[in-house]
């Protein structure tokens, strides 16, 4: 490989009459890191405080090439996947290598390096003024010792001119692009010459899940396949009792990913000092993710009008998106929470530090911390609005990322939450943890960072208030087991569904997790008169109909039975609302009354069916409803009230596909699904999008009349081999609305 020297730069007087030496104003550019490229070179030396040109008479020890053998270091330290390491896809590949694992480069002179009378230097720097004392600036000085955990180098082997050089760093280095020089040192009437080879490529340093010392180490290969390596996954949605799974392509090798993620932690304006800390890089991640106050990667949108940008439903993957931003520098648009998730699964996964995409069915926001979810009804059973500030999302999707802790007590390592979705600031930006998993399910929300947030997500109860008459509040009802259902991600082995609440929640009704929730409102607002109890001899269950297609008629059914020994007087109030999936409501389609008298020991349903011209027209983005049930009991005022929600199914994707296909070539598949509605479908489209792909296509189709069947025959180029661990990852859903 070749490289060039600086040319000479005129030094500039100091006030104290010296000759002052600007680190920057001989950093020119060179050639790239290019196998059996030599160039010429021309020399500078910097003599005490002055630049000289050397003397051409001197025997000076002269570097023809630097190969950074980015072959065989980039497979030695899991990074030969990225693009940028690929000759294949970049004209200069670059060298990326994770820390404290040594890594060879090669350095071709002039003649034989001699030590006893040739003295180099290896200099890293990193950051815009990389100075020793904030570890920016590093001299390496060739030794024979490896010194354990610190930045090292020496002398591997030599052959002839060539001299190839091992590099240590240190398991806590700083991840970032670091600049490589040379210096050949030169003795001379009791002076030092020093003659700087400057290297146009950075070299990028990223964390290690290999390495035992490093806080991101991930015990297990297939662990560290799946959450460092995996490029493709899933990511679910839904409800807890509908749950469907989005394929994304997470693409952390592709294209230029890594650079804007570096990009991402340079803008940051983090200190050096955390930037080998993976706590305050992921916590940091989170709130770069978002745009509402660092001009961030995403701009969130749950409006349902995505005119000016493109709709999250739209989205495939997380490359698209990153490379957009870094190419404009502007925030793109739009995105909800697993396009959130998605992308941070992608940046951390490409700085290596091990993470996955986490789903919680029923998820409670909290907005005032009081770690219980509070809805009004007026006297006549419809929601007060204006006053439910908390919601329950129907699904709410964050990350977790693996890392020790070592800023808390021991235990509380290994997977922590982590969100990006701007939801509500924390310490005035909108960032979210990370909170160790163990410790959620614990309820200890005093440790950082943002843990009583996520557990009221999990685990808050959801409190029903009436409001009466006078303007006072009567509590009517505690539901404790309506947060925090079918916590899911993808499983490591195969494309299946883990179910992970376990980790985040003790069993429902259970001792541990009733003292976890009251331990969690020690810290919060805690209100003891929540939980005192009144006479309760009528039991109530609000369901709904299972497996309802859009464009299919569905029953709210509310059974009830009386245990007492006396006649009970029923009166309810049935209802039932389009939704957002972040249960915010939103066009009510259907309400109606019930007188009702229960025998004593009797059991009955109240049913109110919902007919599909009720909310044709109404139903937004993946086509939830909420449905409301407001109940009391005339002779006991005892009162029951709850909200369930639940999701219209759309038809699968058909794809039909050949067996194999032949890189460069194009391959034909065949996608098909079924129109369920009463009416034609327009704009139809489909979107695909793979590692390995030339690029994320997507094709217009005809339009799809009522009940027909639609096709579409679509081809795409191969751009090459790429190994995965997600097969049936091209098994795609319909994920957009009607």
């Amino acid at each position: 490989m070749g490289c060039t020297k600086s040319q000479p730069v005129d030094g500039e007087t100091s006030s104290r009459g010296r000759t002052t030496v600007d680190r920057t104003s001989y950093g020119s550019s060179h050639v790239g890191v290019r196998k059996k490229l030599t160039r010429d070179t021309t020399l500078i030396s910097v003599e005490g405080w002055k630049i000289i040109e050397p003397d051409p008479k001197e025997e000076v020890l002269g570097v023809e090439s630097i190969d950074f053998n980015i072959a065989e270091n980039t497979v030695a330290h899991h990074t030969s996947e990225y693009d940028i390491t690929d000759p294949e896809e970049t004209e200069e590949p670059k060298l990326v290598v994770r820390r404290g694992q040594p890594f060879d480069i090669s350095i071709t002179f002039n003649r034989p390096y001699d030590k006893k009378k040739d003295d180099l230097k290896l200099v890293f720097q990193a950051g815009g003024n990389p100075t020793p004392s904030k570890g920016t600036h590093v001299e390496l000085i060739l030794s024979d010792k490896d010194e354990p955990k610190q930045w090292g180098a020496k002398i591997k082997k030599q052959s002839d001119q060539v001299l190839t050089v091992t590099v240590f760093t240190p398991p806590t280095c700083y991840v970032a692009k670091w600049n490589f020089k040379l210096d050949v040192i030169k003795k001379k009437d009791d002076k030092k010459i020093i003659f700087r080879y400057n290297h146009k490529d950075q070299i990028y340093i990223l964390f290690n899940p290999w390495c035992r010392d490093d806080m991101v180490f991930l015990e297990g290969q297939q662990e560290k396949e799946e959450y460092v390596l995996n490029e493709t996954g899933r990511i679910y949605c839904g409800t807890s009792k509908n749950i469907s799974s989005k394929p994304w392509m997470f693409g952390q090798f592709q294209g230029k990913v890594l650079d804007c993620c570096m990009y991402i932690l340079d803008e940051a304006g983090m200190s050096w000092g955390v930037r080998g800390n993976p706590i305050p890089i992921v916590r940091k991640i989170t709130a770069a993710v978002n745009a509402p106050d660092d001009y961030g990667v995403l701009v969130g949108n749950w409006s349902g009008d995505y005119s000016d940008g493109t709709s999250p439903l739209s989205w495939t993957g997380s490359v698209k998106i990153l490379e957009q931003y870094y190419d404009t520098k502007e925030s793109v648009t739009y995105g909800q929470c697993w396009v959130f998730s998605g992308v941070t699964t992608t940046v951390c996964r490409a700085l290596g530090i091990p993470a996955r995409s986490v789903t919680n069915f029923a998820s409670a926001h909290d907005t005032d911390g009081s770690i219980t979810i509070d809805y009004h009804f007026d006297e006549g059973g419809d929601a007060a609005d204006d006053m439910n500030s908390d919601s329950v999302w129907n699904f709410h999707v964050w990350n977790e990322s693996w890392m020790s802790r070592p800023d808390l007590p021991t235990g509380y390592g290994g997977w922590q939450a982590v969100d990006a979705t701007p939801q509500e600031t924390s310490d005035g930006v909108y960032c979210c943890g990370p909170a160790p998993v163990l410790a959620i399910k614990r309820g200890e929300v005093n440790l950082p960072y943002d843990g009583q947030f996520i557990f009221a997500e999990v685990n808050a109860d959801k409190v029903y208030w009436s409001i009466k008459p006078d303007g006072t509040f009567e509590k009517v009802y505690i539901e404790k087991k309506g947060v925090g259902k079918e916590i899911s991600t993808k499983n490591m082995v195969d494309s299946s569904r883990e179910v992970v609440t376990g980790a985040y929640k003790f069993i429902e009704g259970s001792n541990e997790e009733r003292v976890a929730v009251l331990t969690a409102n020690q810290f919060g607002s805690c209100r003891p008169d929540v939980y005192e109890k009144g006479t309760e001899d009528v039991q109530f269950d609000l369901d709904h109909s299972e497996d309802v297609f859009v464009g299919q008629d569905f029953d709210v059914i509310l059974r009830v039975k009386n245990i007492s020994t006396s006649e009970r007087t029923l009166k309810t109030f049935l209802a039932a609302r389009t939704m957002y999936y972040t249960g915010v409501s939103a066009d009510r389609v259907k309400s109606q009354k019930f007188d009702t008298v229960l025998k004593p020991q009797a059991s009955t349903e109240i049913k109110m069916t919902v007919k599909a011209e009720d909310y044709q027209g109404s139903l937004k983005d993946m086509c939830m409803l909420q449905l409301t049930c407001m109940s009391r009991v005339t002779e006991t005022l005892q009162a029951f009230t709850n909200m369930c929600d639940f999701r219209l199914r759309k038809p699968h994707l058909q794809i039909k596909a050949p067996k194999a296909g032949q890189v460069g070539k194009k391959m034909a598949f065949e996608v098909s699904f079924t129109n369920p509605l009463a009416e034609t479908l327009t704009g139809c489209a489909i979107q695909v999008e793979g590692p390995g792909l030339q690029n994320a296509s997507q094709n217009q189709t005809r339009s799809c009349w009522s009940k027909a069947d639609v096709y579409d025959n679509s081809g795409s180029d191969s751009k090459k081999e790429r190994q995965t661990r997600d097969c049936d990852h091209l098994q795609l859903e319909t994920v957009g609305g009607y």
